[in-house]
């Protein structure tokens, strides 16, 4: 098993109830700066996520989004992503290993095509069909509302499980997994919703010659309106 364990809650106001965690564990809330949200620290083995919703355009998946439901896409190097993503790439880059993800069944598929070898598990899915690209920002926020889920005990069981799997292949080191492989030099496409504000659908695109971590810092100064459907294509991934 592990020596220690940190978990850091993902949403900034908090969803975790501290006082249902193994005391032997440390919490973090709230991230020191931005992107790699603390991973560079050092002195992590393995990255773990439990939880987790899929990406923003994904069909059958339960609160779907990415960072917020005004991002319509983020992609690198022509891989779309959502908040999973963004935080094992920067992992990778930094020789941490994703090694198991938990949440909706919509993400533990996402999370296979994306690591290689990674130990999953779900435990609710997603019954809205369709991608929601015609979506604004506010109509998108309220879309992916309906799932099925497993009895909390039987989700419970099930994340302990692989969760001791992961941690046992990893561990055991008898075989690598976890990282993802990353190619630069490295390119992000962020494709943003219309909203009440504003009626156009905007984009940005950023580049780095080899640092994943900081292409992910990097705001979105430079937004631009999306002129056309055709436009729109090219930049979405698929």
């Amino acid at each position: 098993g592990a020596d220690s364990i940190l978990v850091a809650d993902g949403h900034g106001p908090g969803a975790v109830d501290v006082a249902d965690l193994d005391p032997r564990v440390e919490y973090m809330r709230g991230w020191p700066k931005s992107w790699p949200l603390g991973l560079e620290e050092g002195g992590y083995d393995f990255l773990a996520f439990v939880g987790q919703h899929a990406k923003s355009r994904t069909p059958q998946s339960n609160m779907t989004h990415t960072q917020g439901a005004g991002y319509l896409e983020l992609s690198i190097n022509g891989t779309a992503i959502g908040e999973f993503g963004q935080l094992s790439m920067c992992a990778s880059q930094l020789g941490v290993r994703t090694i198991f993800a938990s949440g909706e069944k919509a993400l533990a598929e996402e999370a296979q095509a994306l690591v290689p070898g990674i130990e999953t598990v779900w435990v609710k899915r997603g019954t809205c069909p369709g991608r929601g690209d015609e979506c604004t920002e506010e109509q998108y926020r309220q879309r992916n509302g309906s799932a099925v889920h497993l009895h909390p005990q039987r989700a419970r069981e099930l994340i302990r499980e692989g969760a001791q799997r992961a941690i046992s292949r990893a561990a055991g080191r008898e075989e690598e997994f976890g990282i993802i492989p990353l190619q630069p030099p490295f390119r992000r496409v962020y494709v943003q919703r219309a909203n009440q504000k504003r009626s156009t659908r905007m984009y940005d695109i950023a580049e780095h010659a080899d640092d994943i971590c900081a292409l992910m810092a990097m705001s979105h100064d430079n937004l631009r309106v999306v002129e056309s459907e055709e436009q729109l294509r090219d930049l979405l991934v698929d």
